[in-house]
């Protein structure tokens, strides 16, 4: 068990507490533009409106109380809430990435495959795509963390914890392995594969509408949709380096840590944990910096003129 200074709790405190408001506030205001303004009721925000609630309650669930465990370093909430949390660990980890698998094929739909997108992509089949990356999120995270399949052959090990109450969330050598192999870096392949094309084609797009000079009106038009839809794309790919980023140290070591018998030190452990969940925290600030959209709307929602009749309304052209 490490303890702390009362300098060094302090610090710690308002880093976690900075992490958790700007969370919770950041995802609202993702699920509040969403919501209320109509020129964002489309199939893609659908998808992100759910990846903004799932880090929402990473703030809410998740956060508080890993901080608490991170600065006292022992479990005080009893063994059945250990596996709860666990599991909800799990479950947002697991969810935020079927929704980027989502997201991803909605973006090369829209890029790779323009003229049947409208039909083959709309609000109803993303509201579909949701439910359904919630079920089975649940019922891989839930059902793996209670059946206690993970932390077969850890038995000893658990047991020789120096803190009693420790919330030990262990994943044997096997299990390491295919969920990291399963539920991180094979869908981040597929998907970075993904975007790679999207970005080919929409090359290859702008480089022929630079060739049409003169073009018709409605060849225009289309342009200017196409531009808009490979921005959409351009930032939703800095979501997906973000959330690779953010959680490729945690899933190289869910593999490498039981090979070397646990060896790696608590607080080393707890940073690469910390930097997974700070992930939440970055998604609505990416969205504010390059969506011009949501950061019309977010302006909107901060300084108060979300109140103001026809707000839903607003222009928000890019």
């Amino acid at each position: 068990m490490v303890q702390f200074s009362f300098w060094t709790n302090f610090a710690l405190y308002l880093v976690f507490f900075s992490g958790i408001v700007v969370t919770i506030l950041g995802n609202s205001f993702v699920i509040v533009a969403i919501l209320h303004f109509k020129q964002l009721h489309n199939p893609t925000n659908v998808l992100i409106l759910s990846l903004a609630l799932a880090d929402l309650l990473v703030g809410v669930i998740v956060m508080p109380i890993r901080a608490i465990t991170a600065i006292y370093g022992c479990w005080y909430y009893g063994d059945t809430y250990c596996q709860i949390h666990a599991s909800f660990d799990l479950f947002f980890t697991t969810l935020s990435i079927i929704h980027l698998i989502c997201i991803a094929v909605d973006r090369h739909q829209a890029i790779c495959n323009p003229m049947h997108y409208s039909r083959n992509i709309t609000i109803s089949v993303a509201m579909i795509m949701v439910c359904v990356g919630w079920a089975l999120a649940a019922v891989y995270s839930f059902g793996l963390i209670f059946s206690k399949t993970i932390v077969e052959g850890l038995e000893d090990i658990m047991a020789s914890a120096d803190c009693l109450g420790l919330c030990n969330n262990l994943f044997s050598t096997l299990w390491g392995i295919l969920d990291s192999v399963f539920c991180f870096f094979f869908p981040c392949t597929v998907m970075v594969c993904l975007y790679t094309q999207i970005f080919i084609v929409a090359k290859q797009h702008v480089r022929k509408i630079g060739d049409k000079n003169k073009c018709s009106n409605d060849r225009g038009r289309g342009g200017l949709v196409k531009q808009s839809e490979c921005k959409a794309a351009k930032t939703l790919s800095i979501v997906l380096g973000a959330f690779i980023f953010c959680w490729m140290p945690f899933f190289v070591n869910s593999i490498a840590d039981p090979l070397t018998g646990f060896s790696m030190p608590f607080l080393v452990y707890d940073t690469i944990v910390w930097l997974g969940y700070f992930n939440s925290t970055l998604n609505p600030i990416i969205y504010a910096l390059f969506y011009p959209s949501f950061k019309k709307c977010f302006h909107c929602i901060i300084t108060l003129k979300i109140f103001i009749s026809n707000s839903s309304a607003m222009n928000l052209s890019v």
